[in-house]
């Protein structure tokens, strides 16, 4: 009997132990909105052009760990720069649907329009995973563009 309940703590202790693994491979919200910050401080501190670049760039941890990237668009929805996908930089993208059919950059400008900073809620791939995944996405209002990060749910 002994033998049985020290199986069952051992195994008991794994699960646990492997679903805090799990879930240190993804960011939290503290941490996207920690960098949202950091790249507002940049861009205050240095230009845009630097800190657009430094998103740009996958090795720059500042603005890349594990899921955490960071993106950033004008007022109108065009992406100035992008983390994860360095396709989207330069198009207008105000009326990109998720695939439930929520207009997320949309609401992304609007909450930066309206509120200067929040959170959105949508559905966008997993950079890791490479499945469609629940997202919120942090972003703040910067002169005449907003900077953001998600935490995949």
């Amino acid at each position: 009997m002994r033998a049985l309940i020290g199986a069952a703590v051992l195994g008991l202790g794994w699960l646990a132990t492997s679903g805090a693994a799990l879930a240190a491979d993804k960011g939290t919200a503290d941490e996207a909105v920690a960098m949202v910050k950091r790249a507002v401080a940049m861009v205050k501190a240095e230009g845009k052009e630097k800190t657009f670049a430094a998103i740009a760039d996958p090795a720059n941890t500042a603005f890349h760990d594990r899921d955490l990237y960071v993106y950033v668009y004008d007022l109108n929805g065009v992406a100035l720069a992008h983390g994860n996908n360095p396709k989207m930089v330069g198009k207008p993208l105000i009326g990109l649907k998720d695939n439930e059919g929520k207009p997320l950059i949309k609401e992304m400008v609007d909450i930066a329009k309206s509120k200067g900073k929040g959170w959105v809620d949508f559905k966008w791939p997993n950079p890791v995973t490479k499945a469609v995944e629940s997202k919120s996405g942090y972003v703040e209002r910067v002169d005449d563009f907003l900077i953001g990060s998600g935490i995949y749910k």
